[in-house]
């Protein structure tokens, strides 16, 4: 997976796009792909209210949710998964006094 670049280096790059020069132009001067700038430019339109779509804050708090939705998941599996061990009869050795 590339490495994320840092938020000031995309607002930079977002806010020269904004000011007038050229989408692709700015994207070799940055040494990053057209394609990249391109979605962070339509990312800002869409932060700034100018066209629909999802928020950066709103992605930000799903994917966290989806998280921890993972999360509890897997909790509530180990528990099935426990309850069904722990509910089995199991044969007791010949002797027991229990």
């Amino acid at each position: 997976m590339p490495r994320p670049y840092p938020a000031e280096f995309r607002a930079r790059a977002v806010a020269l796009v904004r000011a007038g020069k050229e989408q692709k132009q700015t994207a070799v001067d940055l040494g990053i792909h057209p394609v990249t700038l391109s979605k962070w430019v339509k990312q800002d339109r869409i932060d700034r209210g100018e066209i629909p779509g999802t928020p950066s804050s709103e992605s930000v708090e799903l994917r966290a949710a989806r998280r921890r939705i993972h999360e509890l998941e897997t909790e509530l599996l180990i528990v099935r998964q426990a309850a069904t061990f722990l509910g089995q009869e199991r044969p007791r050795p010949k002797g027991s006094t229990r």
